[in-house]
């Protein structure tokens, strides 16, 4: 496995390439979710590039970019055993000019839910990744279905500049007792990995209501709320996979989200129906 910090050595790295390319973005301190998106790179493409790149520009101030769990040593193993042909290790200097074009997400979309809550986030994320595929461009990029929005915006993203990358979305991975792999579960003490149990089970309620024909969308909002109670709970939405808003349920073109804090960590989780 090569390690490349620089991204004109890494574009020149792949110019020659032959086949296809899968590229797999990530923030580090890699999971089983992470490692779920670098195996099914690996089984459809030729040549395999993942980055660990702490994005600044997707934190708002007084988030935890400074605090953001990294271990650099232990994810370049992760990624040597995973069978990466190359790592990319930028830093900010090597992503970020003092002037920047600015890439803005959209009005409406790019302002609901998480975006509501973290105005200015979505920007951040589509412009490195805007940046991250420019750089690589891959055959197929890998994003995780745990982050449905950002996934649906970066699909959106690349449909609207007539990108020629295939977006893949990967289902979420879980520990055994239902919680989604996130990066920041390490922050959760016992008690609190305990209360955040409750995100996974109001979801997997609000999907049996809708399998017992439960329609409504306020009734399963209602009881999922009910089920999340004490979590501070920045969103419960069920919308379609095109980030619309739903009165009726319509199996195969739903999702479920929520967004809640367990102590000071702030949790993503979702279901596709």
């Amino acid at each position: 496995m090569k390690i490349i910090s620089n991204p004109f050595e890494l574009k020149e790295q792949l110019k020659g390439q032959k086949g296809s390319v899968g590229f797999v973005p990530t923030m580090g301190a890699l999971h089983e979710g992470h490692l779920e998106l670098i195996k099914n790179a690996r089984k459809e493409n030729d040549f395999v590039v993942v980055s660990i790149f702490v994005n600044p520009t997707q934190f708002l101030e007084g988030e935890d970019l400074d605090k953001y769990p990294r271990r650099d040593e232990a994810d370049k193993i992760i990624c040597e055993l995973a069978g990466v042909d190359i790592l990319f290790f930028p830093s900010a200097q090597d992503i970020y000019a003092d002037d920047e074009v600015k890439i803005e997400a959209p009005n409406v979309r790019g302002y609901i839910l998480e975006g509501f809550t973290r105005p200015g986030h979505f920007s951040g994320v589509l412009t490195v990744v805007l940046k991250l595929l420019n750089i690589v461009s891959p055959t197929k990029a890998y994003f995780g279905k745990k982050d449905a929005q950002q996934l649906h915006l970066i699909t959106l993203m690349v449909k609207q500049l007539f990108m020629s990358v295939e977006i893949v979305a990967v289902d979420t991975v879980r520990d055994k007792d239902g919680l989604a792999q996130s990066s920041r579960n390490i922050y959760l003490t016992p008690a609190q990995r305990e209360e955040a149990l409750k995100i996974p089970i109001a979801l997997y309620s609000g999907a049996k209501l809708i399998r017992q024909g439960v329609v409504s969308v306020d009734e399963i909002k209602s009881e999922m709320l009910r089920l999340l109670s004490p979590l501070e709970v920045g969103y419960v939405a069920i919308v379609s996979r095109d980030f619309e808003p739903i009165k009726q349920i319509e199996i195969g073109n739903t999702i479920i989200l929520i967004e809640a804090l367990s102590g000071e960590t702030r949790l993503l989780d979702n279901i596709w129906l």
